[in-house]
């Protein structure tokens, strides 16, 4: 995690933000430009992360529901005014982009798919998002349509162009089920470990109850492209288990992310 010192104006916040911002020390974490994340450091930490209206409804709703299932952070408000902001307690420990678990690729690789596999046994009944399967095919259909391709995720799968894997998409997408309780970002920045021991995940607008392969596509995409080579693909999904994992689902999956 980057963190950037910075100022802030207290009167770009919402009053209700003022007295925890007011002198503190203020970094900005940010990883993308559809978001502005602030960390504040005080007491054990916390993040601010501020959007378009709207845009973090689903992202509080999964937070407060993965917090209660002792999962992730503790969200203390969301607030829905001129722009979305939610405020969340620090998950205590590092991302697994740190350097020291970054360093011992094995132990990581069998760290996160032991940890996957343990996320997709729980019960979901009660989570808010029973349809992430949806829209997880809505989202591909409307970025295709938009014109988005991700030309090197798709290549590393044997996807030539757009056509190619929206053919699969189209011919495949009765096969993607929603049965599992999905991370849907499931990459080394999401997770938190403290000294090896899983403290939480972040991050959680994509999850929901969905297809498990989306999961197990992004842990292996993430080793990709953290470590620049495939060869701990197999150690994570050992971990994970086998018997769990089609490939050939794995590969139409891929066909789906090709469209961002």
């Amino acid at each position: 995690m980057m963190l950037k010192p910075i100022c802030v104006d207290l009167d770009d916040f919402p009053a209700e933000l003022h007295s925890l911002l007011s002198g503190a020390s203020l970094f900005d974490s940010s990883c993308s430009e559809q978001a502005r994340v602030i960390y504040i450091e005080k007491d054990n930490g916390y993040f601010l992360k501020r959007s378009q209206k709207g845009s973090l409804k689903r992202e509080a709703t999964m937070t407060r529901y993965f917090h209660k299932k002792g999962l992730g952070a503790n969200m203390l408000a969301y607030i829905s005014d001129e722009y979305d902001w939610m405020l969340s307690e620090k998950v205590q420990g590092d991302d697994c982009v740190a350097s020291k678990y970054l360093d011992n690729p094995k132990r990581l690789c069998y760290t996160i798919g032991e940890r996957l596999a343990v996320l997709h046994s729980m019960d979901f009944t009660d989570c808010p998002i029973q349809n992430h399967t949806e829209l997880f095919l809505a989202s591909a259909k409307e970025n295709m349509q938009k014109g988005m391709f991700d030309k090197r995720k798709a290549e590393h799968w044997g996807y030539k162009s757009p056509d190619e894997a929206w053919s699969v998409v189209e011919s495949n997408s009765h096969l993607l089920k929603a049965n599992t309780l999905l991370h849907g970002d499931y990459c080394l920045p999401n997770i938190i470990l403290n000294d090896w021991q899983f403290s939480g995940f972040i991050d959680l607008d994509n999850s929901g109850v969905g297809e498990r392969h989306i999961d197990l596509y992004w842990g292996s995409w993430t080793l990709l492209f953290n470590f620049k080579t495939d060869k701990y693909r197999d150690r994570f999904f050992d971990a994970y288990g086998r018997d769990m994992i089609d490939e050939e689902l794995l590969r139409i999956i891929a066909a789906f992310e090709a469209f961002g």
